[in-house]
């Protein structure tokens, strides 16, 4: 049984668009394989383990006792097996190939960090456990704590927050507690046009407005917009830099100076860390807080929805405002401190302090790498984007003119009169075996591609990246729109109606005899 949205298995459905086209009866292609749905896979009245009868108990569920079956499949142990194993082989991943997204620094996990991870006594802890059993622990996280404040210029950093958007809650949470205790009431944030979507968010969500400043025609802070809209009702800016644009904010200084006069604070977004570590310290330009996405430069896994570290380094003048729980070292051991008795920290953001597994992973990385490994992890990163801006400039159109930081800009200036659009653009590119970078973002350009390689690819990654793009460039440029139209066409799924999907999600599965009824 196909999904009607799966590969055709009808020759002529195909329209020939495809040469690995094949009318095949299972509906894989190779090895290539289809996968059901693990409802339509398994049944109800089967079960792969043996399971012994329940004895009976008294309920204390209140009346709301289950009265149906589950209703889920029961699978014998190869069937659970193939099943994850067909969907696993779905997924791009970072193993698999060069993952270019922009602005999300998609880098090489080293293998070193997971061993470490898994090392006992650091696996297994348990947060509960009492603090003389965890002073290794401790010792670990002081550790990482100091190197980030030393690679970043600051004297505070609070370890506890889980990603990056917890981070920026974490800054910003910060400076609130600071005018507070200035006894002032400001109500706006400034965010760049190009400004990460968290940005603007977590400022709404603290419960100040928001207002955009503009950029530059060559994709920078427009300064003297930003003077003009500082005043007393400022709380802080929320800035990138390098900026979405994969550019490094020129006036970095003169906009952290502006801000300080109009006793506002300079919140930096962090993303863009691993284009500037061991290069620039922050600190050093005027910045009060900033989250780091221990994912972004520091290697650990990225996404997923799994358990993730967002450090947040501050200034001397936010330090006393760090969120509790956090690590102190005494004469003879560490100690966490799970309550601030000075009143100015704003309190406790999460249960535990950070998540132990990311901060052994990026500790492992720092000190695999060293001091000169982490300043060319950032010359390597902008030598690869550069080298891709240079590469492809002359088939596609640079939204800016280079030379470029961490991430190649480009726009779909290029496709006019193609008949070709970003998105069909970006869906070729899954044909070609890459996932596709990041598009329409950001906002301030126009059918927006932006590729970052990171330090992880190597030339010959990167040169066959580049020839696929250009060969999918000169087949847009030579009128074969048919090719991207329906792209991707080689993936396990062809392309999907997103519009309607997003609008009419399909949440819970319904045997086909529902589907039918609800139909009529």
């Amino acid at each position: 049984m196909m999904n009607n949205q799966g590969r055709p298995t009808n020759i002529d459905a195909a329209q020939d668009l495809s040469a690995a086209a094949r009318d095949t009866f299972s509906g894989n292609m190779g090895l290539a394989q289809e996968e059901l749905l693990i409802y339509e896979i398994g049944d109800t009245t089967t079960s792969g383990v043996d399971l012994p009868e329940v004895p009976e108990v008294h309920s204390r569920l209140g009346g709301l006792d289950r009265t149906g079956e589950i209703g889920l499949p029961g699978l014998s142990e190869p069937e659970a097996m193939r099943h994850y194993t067909r969907l696993s082989r779905q997924n791009y991943a970072i193993d698999m190939g060069l993952y270019p997204l922009g602005s999300c620094t998609m880098k090489h996990n080293p293998r070193l960090n997971e061993k470490l991870a898994r090392l006992p006594g650091l696996a297994d802890i348990h947060p509960l456990q009492p603090q003389s059993t965890v002073q290794g622990a401790f010792d670990l996280i002081d550790t990482l704590a100091h190197w980030l404040k030393e690679l970043t210029g600051m004297p505070s950093v609070a370890m506890s927050p889980k990603a990056g958007a917890h981070g920026e809650l974490c800054g910003m949470m910060a400076i609130r507690a600071a005018l507070d205790k200035r006894g002032e009431n400001r109500s706006i944030v400034l965010a760049p046009e190009s400004a990460h979507g968290t940005n603007p968010a977590t400022a709404a969500l603290c419960g100040y407005q928001v207002k955009a400043i503009p950029a530059t025609e060559d994709g920078r802070v427009d300064l003297q917009a930003l003077k003009d809209a500082l005043g007393p009702d400022v709380a802080a800016i929320m800035l990138t830099n390098p900026n979405t644009c994969g550019l490094f904010e020129r006036d970095i200084k003169k906009i952290a100076d502006a801000v300080h006069e109009a006793g506002a604070y300079f919140y930096c977004d962090g993303a863009n860390f691993n284009a500037i570590v061991g290069k620039v310290r922050p600190g050093d330009l005027g910045v009060d807080c900033m989250h780091i996405n221990l994912h972004k430069t520091f290697s650990t896994p990225h996404g997923g929805g799994g358990p993730g570290a967002g450090p947040v380094v501050f200034s001397e003048a936010l330090a006393p405002f760090v969120p509790t729980p956090y690590v102190v070292v005494g004469e003879e051991d560490f100690t966490m401190v799970e309550h601030d008795d000075t009143g100015d920290s704003f309190g406790r953001m999460t249960a535990f302090h950070g998540q132990m597994g990311m901060f052994t992973r990026a500790l492992s990385y720092m000190m695999s790498h060293g001091s000169d490994g982490l300043r060319q992890v950032a010359e390597d990163s902008v030598l690869n984007a550069n080298y891709i801006l240079a590469s492809l400039k002359d088939v596609m159109t640079a939204s800016f003119e280079g030379p470029c930081m961490h991430e190649a800009l480009f726009d779909d200036r290029f496709l006019k009169g193609s008949g070709v659009e970003t998105l069909d653009f970006a869906k070729a590119m899954i044909d070609e075996g890459y996932h596709p970078m990041t598009m329409y973002f950001p906002l301030v350009v126009h059918g927006a591609m932006l590729i970052e390689p990171t330090e992880t690819e190597s030339k010959q990654s990167l040169d066959q990246f580049i020839g696929a793009m250009r060969f999918l460039v000169d087949k847009a440029k030579s009128g074969e729109a048919d090719r991207f139209a329906g792209a991707p066409y080689h993936a396990p799924r062809r392309r999907l109606d997103e519009t309607t999907a997003a609008r009419k999600p399909v949440l819970r599965w319904q045997k086909p005899q529902e589907t039918a009824e609800a139909a009529e």
